[in-house]
């Protein structure tokens, strides 16, 4: 069984082997056994409630119950740039008009920003390659929405993710090559690890305060301002669907863009369903495709915990579960859990739950 839960200090051998496995790219979580183990105990301050919930870093892993390891982990960042400042390109648009001449220029132009402080980032999102099937990279990313929304108030309403731009083969960014490397005097890759382990202040004093103009640079570095990693695609085109849109900021290393959306407009969190547990211990084909399968949440805070089950256990006020998956949920019958559909489509099963769910409650 695949379960998602907060991440362990056990769980740093794990995440160590994941990260060295994904290469260059993974800014946040960089090959780095001090580092990682500086973030396992924030992730622990924080779902312990020792540090501050609205400052706090939420790691959640998704465990193979089966193998008794780490298979995956995503994240949460609650406030961005409260103690290393967050920097961003906006890119926009600067127009130089001579009516006197007859000459009207639009220039693209980035503007280094500040814009997403205090504003809440979904991140760190890594998946081991023997578990890239059967919608486990959903289960992984989605989980995030349904704590936000129901811990929102340690939360800021818009959520924002920064995604990884192109590259090739050899890490090299074709706007690092163009721009940042002209003031930074180092390697995309060194950059990129500095930045991740934290030490950022290098941004600050080296980073032009001056607007850039896009058809200064060449060609190949404007191609990819905006644009995404071919293996960040199937990332991005999720979070799409779940109702995230480009905000017009890109990264300042690699032109990777942020993307955005308020809690309240997320689909995971449009279309969950909250259900009281009934423990049955009625035999049930646990084995089912993703796309007949739900999300299901204990909705904890110190020890949330998701995992999934076919719709056909979800009822018309309840949710039937086996002994076996309450036990790994920590629930009990009578407790308030939250379903969400673990893959898209308007036709999907859970939809016709929630609609005969609603019309059973119509006087």
């Amino acid at each position: 069984m695949l379960v998602i839960r907060p991440l362990h200090e056990e769980d740093l051998g794990d995440l160590y082997a994941m990260a060295e496995s994904a290469g260059k790219g993974l800014t946040s979580l960089p090959a780095n056994h001090d580092l990682l183990s500086r973030k396992i105990q924030r992730a622990r301050d924080t779902f312990s409630q020792r540090s501050a919930p609205e400052a706090g870093l939420y790691l959640f892993a998704l465990e193979d119950t089966a193998r008794a390891r780490c298979v995956g982990i995503s994240g949460i960042e609650a406030r961005v740039g409260r103690e290393e400042v967050f920097w961003n390109y906006r890119l926009s648009t600067t127009v130089n008009a001579s009516r006197e001449l007859g000459v009207y220029v639009r220039t693209p132009t980035l503007h280094l920003t500040n814009d997403m402080t205090d504003t809440t980032e979904i991140c760190s999102l890594l998946l081991s390659d023997t578990h890239r099937k059967g919608g486990n990279g959903l289960l992984l990313s989605r989980c995030r929405f349904m704590f936000l929304d129901d811990f929102r108030r340690h939360f800021s309403d818009k959520i924002f993710a920064e995604m990884r731009g192109v590259s090739d083969a050899d890490g090299v960014s074709p706007l690092w090559e163009a721009l940042g490397k002209r003031f930074f005097d180092m390697e995309f890759s060194k950059a990129d690890y500095l930045s991740g382990v934290g030490n950022k202040s290098f941004i600050a004093e080296l980073m032009p305060k001056f607007p850039i103009y896009l058809p200064l640079l060449p060609e190949s570095a404007r191609a990819v301002v905006g644009r995404v990693h071919a293996n960040t695609e199937p990332a991005l085109r999720m979070l799409q669907a779940e109702g995230f849109n480009f905000n017009g900021l890109v990264d300042i290393f690699d032109g990777g863009p942020l993307v955005e959306a308020f809690i309240h407009n997320i689909r995971t969190v449009r279309e969950s369903l909250n259900r009281h547990v009934l423990i049955s211990r009625k035999p049930m084909d646990l084995d089912v495709p993703a796309e007949q399968r739900v999300m299901v949440s204990n909705r904890s805070f110190r020890d949330f915990r998701v995992t999934t089950l076919p719709i056909q256990c979800v009822n018309v006020d309840t949710v039937s579960l086996p002994p076996e998956v309450a036990e790994v949920l920590k629930v009990e019958s009578g407790d308030l859990v939250r379903l969400a559909p673990l893959k898209d489509g308007g036709h999907s099963p859970i939809h016709s739950v929630y609609q005969r769910s609603t019309a059973a409650r119509q006087p």
